[in-house]
């Protein structure tokens, strides 16, 4: 069906150059094919043996019963009372332990943040789930101007209110000064916490080096993959994160018209949620690009109105289905096209 396809790329390339596009990054962006950070199917065999022996034994026997994956094992291990059993906590430090060592190659992220930061909008979003510090460090290499919450340096402070304010250089004219506003700043919302990320108190939200420990006696802030996470994302700092999202989906005041969607497989509802309130409105599209998709999350998403999915094997545009893309699901590809 090359006629399919040959619509489904101008379609793309029209939505992605249009104003007021956002992104959101899952796992498969950061895989760099194999070269990057695990994906989650990949990650118990690589973090096992940094989990206490007791906790590892559980995860490990009820992955042998028949876990489809380690976020399943956690949950039947959690039987959702107040007190939490430790498995999560110690999965979470074993996978932050094995990021730390971790140092991939920053050209393809580069290109991506490079092209974004030469957009015309005074801001460009960039909703993350993962923990990894890809984005942050190609854009200190790129020299682009990256708002992530933080202030300071060192042992940098939670700031939420700086996505609100807006960059600009103060120029004179005729009519005397005037404020020109900076276009291209990338506001990046990392969903699920990062490495490098901690708590000294309730308030008093850090982050230091992506490649150190955080400090003796501070929490550490990254979401576990377990369900309890929907309620994680009800307090400090990921409450004003996910608030953010939401409000540029549906709520406003600052509305995107189109996100596009990398390198995540649909499957957490708690974001689902918020991008299906997203496509309730008449002006929003939803762009999926992905490896692949399981056939029931393809067949919910593909009958969606205003909705575009590109996997290797099968291709969606407004509830037509057609045959896969050879390339444009991957990161490295749309990296060079947004």
């Amino acid at each position: 069906m090359p006629d399919f396809i040959n619509i489904l790329e101008k379609k793309i390339t029209q939505q992605l150059n249009n104003q007021h596009v956002g992104f959101l990054l899952g796992a498969g962006s950061s895989h760099l094919n194999g070269e990057g950070y695990p994906l989650a199917i990949e990650l118990w065999d690589l973090i096992s043996e940094h989990v206490p022996s007791d906790e590892r034994a559980d995860i490990q026997n009820k992955l042998d019963d028949g876990a489809s994956g380690l976020e399943q094992a956690l949950d039947l291990l959690d039987n959702g009372g107040v007190n939490e059993t430790p498995h999560r906590h110690s999965v979470t430090k074993a996978i932050a332990e094995h990021f730390r060592t971790l140092n991939p190659k920053l050209e393809i992220h580069s290109e991506f943040l490079s092209r974004l930061s030469k957009r015309t909008e005074p801001m460009v979003p960039i909703f993350s789930l993962n923990y990894d510090p890809l984005i942050e460090r190609a854009s200190e290499s790129k020299r682009v101007h990256l708002i992530d919450g933080f202030q300071g340096a060192e042992h940098a402070y939670f700031a939420p209110s700086v996505f609100q304010k807006r960059i600009g250089s103060v120029q004179k004219g005729y009519r005397g000064l005037q404020l020109r506003l900076d276009t291209g700043i990338i506001h990046l919302f990392k969903l699920h916490g990062s490495i490098g990320w901690y708590e000294r108190s309730p308030n008093d939200i850090r982050r230091c080096g992506f490649g150190s420990e955080i400090p003796s006696g501070t929490r550490r802030l990254m979401v576990p993959p377990q369900y309890r996470k929907a309620t994680d994302t009800m307090t400090l700092p990921y409450s004003s994160l996910w608030s953010e999202f939401r409000g540029m989906l549906r709520q406003g005041p600052f509305l995107i018209n189109r996100l596009v969607s990398i390198g995540y497989g649909m499957s957490d509802e708690h974001v689902n949620s918020v991008i299906e309130n997203g496509l309730a409105r008449t002006d929003f599209t939803l762009m999926i690009f992905v490896l692949e998709l399981k056939s029931e999350v393809f067949q919910r998403w593909s009958n969606k109105k205003n909705t575009i999915i590109v996997t290797k094997n099968c291709c969606s545009l407004d509830g037509e289905t057609g045959p896969g893309h050879p390339d444009l699901w991957d990161f490295e590809k749309l990296s060079q096209e947004v």
